[in-house]
């Protein structure tokens, strides 16, 4: 069974050596021994949310701080190719629950979308406090999911920002149920023809309403290509973190090494 994660602030554990103690503060420190109730002996891990992981046992438990001795310290690379979830805006929280899942299956970061047909507008100081909730929603996740990494929520879009940045990647999909050629398939084709994997790869999903034909249309036409996920019409929650699963499949990001 892994041991429970905790986050520290990225850049804490630098300087970390085995045999070493580090102090957990904070509302971290206050949930692991109020909520977690974790005592002295007990393993823990402690992670900084951009690739570094420290394994212990806890020294001393108070609500004031977690004191846990470093066992083993390692450092996770990112992947030479990052998933990015363009996620359109959706009412009743689809949109949360999209990137909540998309975080535990392996998502490396995520796009807010004010895309035509979205119902859900982030305006105003609605916008900031929106944000907030996706980085909230995104590091629970990551923290459920026991991941060294937290994605980063990127600032929102509209199409015309969208379609700047479809234009700069290495590969942008649209998840489209009309579209001919399954996700797969076009996975592969653009990893065999790059002879190089490409840095970002962009899984763009459209709102409850779907894409509209217009945006497709403009997508594509700075480099965009549609695919499709399968014969049934997935929600808005449920298409992201489909493709990421399949995304990461031919990625190889979930084989496990030998031993």
């Amino acid at each position: 069974m892994s041991n429970p994660v905790f986050f520290t602030t990225p850049g804490s554990l630098d300087h970390m050596t085995v045999g070493r103690a580090f102090v957990l503060e904070g509302t971290e420190a206050r949930h692991a021994v109020t909520v977690k109730r974790l005592t002295p002996g007990e393993p823990v891990d402690i992670v900084d949310g951009a690739g570094t992981r420290m394994s212990g046992r806890v020294v001393a438990a108070s609500p004031a701080g977690l004191e846990v001795e470093c066992a083993s310290l390692a450092v996770e690379e990112r992947p030479a190719t990052r998933l990015v979830l363009v996620q359109a805006l959706a009412k009743g929280d689809r949109d949360e629950l999209a990137i909540e899942t998309a975080t535990e299956l392996g998502i490396d970061a995520v796009i807010p979308w004010q895309s035509e047909r979205s119902i859900v507008r982030w305006k105003g100081d609605r916008a900031a406090k929106a944000h907030a909730k996706w980085q909230s929603v995104v590091t629970a996740a990551a923290k459920q999911a026991r991941r060294a990494w937290v994605p980063e929520v990127r600032p929102a879009v509209d199409t015309a920002a969208l379609a700047g940045l479809v234009e700069a990647a290495g590969l942008a999909v649209i998840l489209h149920e009309d579209a001919v050629r399954p996700l797969r398939t076009v996975l592969e084709a653009s990893l065999d023809a790059e002879a190089m994997e490409p840095r970002e790869v962009l899984l763009i999903v459209g709102p409850e309403g779907g894409i509209s034909p217009r945006e497709v249309t403009r997508l594509c036409g700075k480099g965009a290509v549609t695919a499709l996920l399968g014969h049934h019409v997935l929600r808005s929650s449920t298409a992201g973190p489909a493709a990421v699963v399949l995304a990461s499949d031919v990625l190889g990001r979930w084989t496990v090494p030998s031993p």
